[in-house]
């Protein structure tokens, strides 16, 4: 028996693929671009100027709101230039240039943390001044997510190591190669929420991280590795808590209205690195796949290289790409450049080809079912996305469209490729946007 939840199904997942290969670790580029929009919250603001020289771990953007968190380097060198530039998101945002020297030294005062010493509060500054987000994808500060309010009782600490979109390995990876560094992540972790326990949710697809990871829990004795069956979206946050707890999370709530937090493997993999070493979060595990990449590979990479040099690294193009996409094909942002620079939050560079499908057939609904019956949060995605191509917002809130998560499977599933979650998705922003404007 394996956890799971109601709803979603299973898809080809194309892990093949890369989950055999090992991260490689890359060197740095000539340039680095630095994005000052990197996670979900408050803008940051240049806290260096054209010409000044940088060092690795040094901050180059913050914010003095609570629901931001800071820009490092992730090498030496000289500003260059901050200007707008093209970000993963589409949209052209201010960025800091840096030229590397390729010397990587470091900023002075980076020097381990001593967590025996420390207080929550103390450790919760070394997470936010450390820039450290869901590195999943959301992007949302992690000591934000560390804060809940004190009338919610945390009682679960979640990993999600499901990863259960298609392509990506990152995460498996990271626990065959690199448990320790979770395991003891996981410990801070438990130690700043004051818990005993910490559940780690693996999909079943990866024995080899199952096996690895039940290693290390038994040693650790404060974490209980949770099977998990394979099947999207198994690795959305709602729908991970309901396997692992049977919690449901209330509509219009929050996992912690269940006494919840779920983090990202490799969220708490850096938290790790940067209490043992205090680096900042400056490198990622980004999976480069796709039938159209030459040499599918998992890279470590410093934050700033763009997309082609990742993309050249695993030997470029194989064949005509017709998608590019940052993160997994059901959610991830489709690209038209590969210029855009590598972000907290980039998990995988995908290069599919036309092969794939044919992205420009169309017809009408057919009143078929099968997005309501996998839907996993239960909603009616066919009648959704009607009323938001009829401008029925109200109509549309009374169905809790804002209680959608955006997986993606509506739209996979439509034999008339309708594309509903795109109609979806537009509503959600003018009701968004409407209840702005009325505060």
């Amino acid at each position: 028996m394996f956890n799971t939840f109601k709803g979603g199904m299973h898809i080809p997942d194309h892990k093949e693929l890369t989950s055999g290969k090992p991260i490689k670790a890359l060197d740095g580029d000539k340039v680095h671009i630095y994005p000052l929009q990197q996670h979900i919250g408050a803008p940051l603001e240049a806290k260096v100027q054209k010409g000044d020289y940088v060092r690795v771990g040094q901050v180059l953007a913050d914010s003095d709101a609570f629901v931001s968190t800071p820009v490092h380097s992730s090498v030496s060198g000289t500003v260059t230039d901050i200007k707008p530039y093209l970000h993963p998101s589409g949209a052209k945002v201010t960025a800091v240039f840096v030229e590397n020297d390729f010397t990587y030294e470091k900023y002075e005062g980076i020097k381990p943390y001593n967590i025996e010493d420390m207080t929550k509060e103390e450790m919760l500054s070394v997470v936010r001044n450390a820039g450290i987000v869901g590195m999943g994808g959301a992007g949302f500060p992690t000591h934000v997510k560390l804060s809940p309010p004190q009338e919610k009782e945390i009682k679960y600490l979640i990993i999600n190591c499901a990863e259960c979109e298609p392509y990506i390995t990152a995460d498996h990876r990271r626990m065959i190669e690199d448990p320790d560094s979770i395991v003891d992540g996981i410990g801070i972790v438990l130690k700043i929420l004051g818990l005993d326990t910490a559940y780690v949710g693996i999909e079943k697809n990866k024995p080899d991280a199952i096996k690895v990871m039940n290693e290390k829990a038994s040693i650790a004795g404060n974490i209980k590795v949770c099977p998990l069956k394979t099947k999207y979206p198994q690795g959305a946050e709602k729908q991970l808590i309901y396997a692992i707890t049977k919690k449901q999370v209330p509509s219009g709530g929050l996992p912690a209205d269940v006494g919840a937090i779920v983090m990202n493997v490799d969220t708490v993999s850096q938290i790790s690195k940067t209490f043992r070493t205090g680096m900042p979060l400056i490198k990622r595990v980004v999976t480069v796949s796709g039938d159209a990449i030459e040499n599918p590979s998992n890279f470590e990479v410093y934050t700033g290289v763009t997309f082609q040099y990742l993309i050249d690294n695993a030997g470029g193009f194989s064949k005509d790409v017709r998608k590019l996409v940052m993160g997994g094909p059901m959610m991830g942002i489709a690209q038209y450049s590969t210029e855009p620079p590598v972000v907290k939050t980039t998990s995988s560079i995908l290069a599919l080809s036309e092969e794939g499908g044919n992205y420009d057939d169309y017809s009408p609904c057919i009143r078929c079912g099968m997005c309501v019956e996998h839907c996993p949060m239960n909603l009616m995605p066919l009648y959704l996305s009607k009323f938001s191509v009829n401008n029925e917002l109200e109509k549309a809130e009374e169905y809790n469209i804002l209680d959608c998560i955006e997986c993606g499977l509506c739209s996979y599933l439509c034999p008339g490729k309708q594309g509903p979650l795109h109609n979806i998705r537009i509503a959600k922003q003018k009701i968004i946007e409407n209840r702005r404007k009325n505060k």
